[in-house]
């Protein structure tokens, strides 16, 4: 998915371990586009939190009736220096990409997408879509691998019964079920579907950072009350983490965890990278169709223009 808005946010992130104390972010709502334009909910980047371990990116979107919002249709967009993670629970999402690869993302199929040195990619629901709703996580890659070739992963996870709960893990290791899919950093990616009434406690790696975004319902993690749509974060140095639904339906989240990205990064519009300038020589390489993008085939339209820098240099900023 891209980041569509007319003046993206300049965000660097470099995570500093804490105490497990529960940090709780609020989403800001984002529009994706023109007027029918479906609208997201971004819980990361924000000013006070860039990452989790190596995750730096995640809206929320959905369940949308797409005869009202009009579904997704993102033109060809270009990333560099990141991996996108693209989880639905409901809808069809057609993927085309400069590698050549034409994919449908559906409910409960994890689609990863390496853009590395550069890639453009464009999103569209499908028509069989009726109701569209799931999430889109970005994955900082660390400087070894920032300007790797492009790739696309695809794995579907099996559903792991837990006492009181249902996961499935598509990044990392979680309940002894570790996911095939290749990552640059020690990540952890899962649904968790929480029965009425249920507790349920993980053994969690006490090195990573860990992060629970709400679908469905409301949860209580480690005693915090996260609503719909939350992002609550927990540091380094937890070996369990406890999940609690209290109410009389099923909750559903998405787990995160990494280990602390020690590297700073400028995030802008599409781009992550190191620098001002470097972004700069990104955006200037879109505008101008460089072939570190690549092309989309079969999309029916323009790609989409980069929008205008910023007037001030972009400037690292590390998390409070």
């Amino acid at each position: 998915m891209s980041n569509v808005e007319a003046e993206p946010v300049a965000l660097v992130g470099g995570s500093t371990p804490g105490a497990a104390v529960v940090e709780v972010l609020e989403p800001r709502d984002v529009p994706l586009g023109g007027p029918r334009a479906m609208t997201v909910r971004r819980t990361l980047p924000q000013r006070s939190r860039s990452l989790i371990g190596a995750w730096c990116f995640a809206d929320h979107y959905g369940p949308d009736d797409v005869s009202v919002s009009g579904g997704m249709d993102v033109a060809p967009h270009p990333h560099t220096g990141l991996q996108t993670a693209s989880w639905l629970f409901s809808g069809e999402i057609e993927h085309r990409d400069s590698l050549g690869v034409h994919a449908l993302v559906r409910p409960g199929e994890l689609n990863l997408m390496t853009a590395g040195h550069g890639i453009c990619h464009s999103e569209v629901s499908t028509p069989a879509t009726t109701v569209l709703h799931g999430v889109q996580l970005w994955i900082a890659l660390p400087d070894a691998d920032r300007d790797a070739p492009r790739d696309f992963q695809h794995h579907v996870p099996e559903p792991v019964g837990l006492d009181g709960a249902t996961a499935r893990v598509f990044l990392g290791t979680l309940a002894g079920h570790t996911s095939p899919v290749r990552t640059s950093t020690p990540l952890l990616g899962a649904e968790l579907v929480l029965d009425p009434g249920a507790r349920l406690v993980l053994e969690v790696d006490p090195a990573f950072e860990h992060g629970v975004l709400v679908d469905l319902g409301g949860v209580e993690l480690e005693g915090t009350a996260l609503a719909g749509g939350a992002l609550g974060c927990l540091g380094v140095g937890a070996s369990r983490l406890r999940l609690d639904n209290p109410g009389d339906a099923p909750a559903r989240v998405v787990l995160l965890g990494g280990e602390p990205f020690g590297e700073r990064l400028v995030m802008w519009w599409n781009f992550v990278g190191r620098s001002h300038d470097e972004v700069a020589r990104y955006r200037e390489q879109w505008q101008e169709g460089s072939e570190r993008f690549g092309r989309v085939e079969g999309y029916p339209g323009d790609r989409l223009p980069a929008p205008p820098l910023p007037g001030g240099r972009l400037r690292p900023r590390g998390n409070p």
